[in-house]
């Protein structure tokens, strides 16, 4: 009876030690699953403005990657760079604003618009074609036009000219004030009825994204991005971890083998003995 308490003993300890293992293997997937995960940050319909946006992330440092979905191309980057990712692609106006064509604002619809709505449509429609073209010139983070058209007064009635006020927002370093007989001549063509002197022209320029901090180079360890300094505490951890997965998988195999099911079934055996014995 005393081995057999011993042999229930630890076969109950191997039971209970493959549920530990079990469980530890589980925390340690769980856990190398979370310091790898990728968000993904972006999604284009062509891959021209994911390559755009994946260039200016790898030269900042971030670890991004590119993949092709049902919808598009999206962009991810590990979890633990999502906000400085936003603020690089912020500060050099990524990703790009889409822009109404006249095409798009006057299609058909079926119903007849007012010439109130046909008016408003056109002065939206040429602030769209004049943004998206402004848009265009390098340096350009984001531009704003704002077109005042006169109202058709009455015959004898003066009417108020018509003016233009451009916004440019561009990156630092950039330089657009030699620009700005150009900008003002490009709006003035394209709006009837403007002259020069009625355009105003106002460049920002943009606040360039915090450096990372000294000492924060990022490096991967078995696919997982960390600090630079960080990398060989991750390491002895991981070795560590692996070496308690592999010695308590060892007791836990010594234990079955040397006290498993073939213990058990002679330790039954041993106890209808008597029995029989008595018959």
């Amino acid at each position: 009876m005393r081995g057999v308490s011993r042999s229930s003993f630890f076969s109950s300890a191997g039971r209970r030690g493959m549920t530990a293992l079990r469980l530890l293997a589980i925390g340690l997937t769980l856990a190398l699953a979370a310091c790898g995960s990728r968000v993904e940050l972006f999604s284009a319909a062509n891959e021209s403005e994911a390559n755009e946006v994946l260039s200016v992330l790898l030269d900042a440092g971030i670890s991004a990657q590119k993949a092709v979905t049902k919808t598009g191309v999206a962009v991810s980057v590990d979890g633990q760079q999502v906000a400085r990712a936003l603020d690089i692609l912020r500060a050099r106006g990524l990703p790009r604003e889409r822009f109404d064509g006249m095409g798009q604002i006057f299609r058909k619809e079926g119903l007849v618009s007012s010439p109130l709505e046909e008016r408003a449509r056109y002065i939206y429609a040429l602030s769209q074609e004049l943004t998206n073209t402004l848009s265009q010139m390098d340096g350009v983070l984001a531009a704003r036009v704002h077109v005042v058209l006169p109202e058709r007064g009455g015959v004898g009635e003066n009417t108020t000219p018509s003016t233009a006020a451009v916004f440019i927002k561009h990156q630092a370093g950039y330089n657009l004030d030699a620009l700005q007989p150009q900008i003002r001549k490009l709006v003035t063509h394209a709006i009837p009825g403007l002259t020069e002197d009625r355009v105003s022209i106002a460049l920002v320029s943009a606040q360039p994204a915090a450096a990372a901090p000294a000492g924060s180079a990022m490096r991967q360890v078995l696919g997982i991005e960390v600090a630079d300094g960080s990398s060989g505490v991750l390491t002895a951890w991981l070795v560590a971890l692996v070496l308690l997965v592999l010695a308590l998988a060892g007791t836990v195999g010594w234990l079955l083998w040397r006290y498993g099911p073939p213990a058990r079934a002679k330790a039954t055996t041993e106890r209808r003995e008597p029995v029989g014995e008595a018959r």
